[in-house]
């Protein structure tokens, strides 16, 4: 049988580097790797004109296509994690000293359906019981799915101005730190460029109450998610198995390495970092594995206005594990 030609966006990982190599084959599928600098970019073109047959996407950007009607179905692989109680940064004359202090004022995201923005809004909801609503949002970029209708509490930064900008005006006095807010100006699509931030976290603790917080949650926040095209799912249903014991394959071995010693750089570090709070695997895989923070993100997803409606887990999501791999 001859191979089945798939165009695929995914960014450079240590435990992606296996597969965009070819060292770790798909099996059953030639892979054209297609590289986007920043991913991001690689987004918007998916769910704009469906352009690659497999892509890596922020999964709340796919939660939100998929809501309306974007044809491409995610598997649970997961190859960007984070937890979200740092990265929002708030100047230090705007007297923020808990979250509740958030309401009422003005705070900068790049876009509101930014997957960073999104987490951290769930924190601070359902954490500190923060009122979304009273929060003046401001956006310098477009959303990637054009047909999201932004709440009545977000708005455009004028044309010419930029987070950052505002943010030493303080015109904001709170915003997302690097390519989530007030870390760049410009748009993804044309490149944009680094700002230095030297403002002060909201949460000086964030690691002690991220480990806190996954302890009795479970809920370990996801980006980058993989998606295939529901035409190539539709006629070639084995490629999701394909797709994600590759995956998993390239994973393994790059965890070898962290544990090793021999995986260096900051994603490593991290990653060892983070296996302090999570455990061994730093980026597991699989629905079950990562029920409880799927089912968070969809429902805040829809509680912050993003979705039109609330979808399942079959709606959502292919489990590869109840697919025959490729005979």
């Amino acid at each position: 049988m001859s191979k089945v030609h798939l165009k695929i966006a995914v960014a450079e990982h240590p435990h992606t580097a296996a597969i965009r190599s070819g060292e770790i084959a798909i099996e059953g599928v030639d892979a054209e790797i297609v590289t986007v600098k920043p991913q991001i970019g690689a987004f918007r073109r998916m769910v704009r004109d469906l352009e690659f047959d497999v892509c890596e996407i922020a999964p709340t950007t796919y939660i939100i296509a998929r809501a309306y009607g974007k044809k491409f179905k995610a598997l649970p692989i997961f190859v960007v994690r984070r937890f979200h109680h740092s990265g929002l940064l708030v100047r230090p004359d705007a007297g923020i000293k808990t979250p509740k202090d958030l309401e009422g004022k003005n705070v900068g995201v790049r876009a509101y359906s930014v997957t960073t923005g999104v987490w951290t809004r769930q924190v601070l909801i359902d954490e500190f019981g923060v009122d979304n609503n009273k929060i003046n949002w401001f956006v310098d970029d477009e959303e990637h799915v054009q047909e999201l209708q932004l709440p009545a509490n977000v708005s455009h930064v004028a044309a010419g101005d930029s987070l950052a900008d505002m943010m030493a005006r303080g015109d904001i006095v709170a915003g997302f730190d690097a390519a989530a807010g007030i870390g760049r100006t410009g748009a993804p699509t044309g490149g944009w460029q680094e700002v230095e931030t030297n403002y002060p976290d909201l949460f000086p603790n964030a690691v002690e109450l991220e480990a806190e917080y996954y302890a009795r949650t479970k809920i370990y926040p996801m980006h980058g998610t993989i998606v295939v095209k529901d035409s190539v799912l539709e006629e070639h249903p084995w490629v999701a198995r394909s797709i994600y014991d590759a995956f998993t394959k390239a994973k393994n071995a790059y965890l070898e390495k962290l544990n090793s010693g021999e995986a260096t750089g900051p994603t490593a570090d991290k990653h060892r970092a983070i296996q302090s709070i999570v455990g061994p695997d730093p980026l597991p895989y699989g629905i079950e594995e990562n029920r409880a923070t799927i089912e968070a993100l969809e429902k805040t997803a829809f509680d912050q206005g993003l979705t039109p409606r609330r979808m399942s887990m079959d709606e959502l999501f292919v489990d590869p594990t109840k697919i025959a791999a490729l005979a």
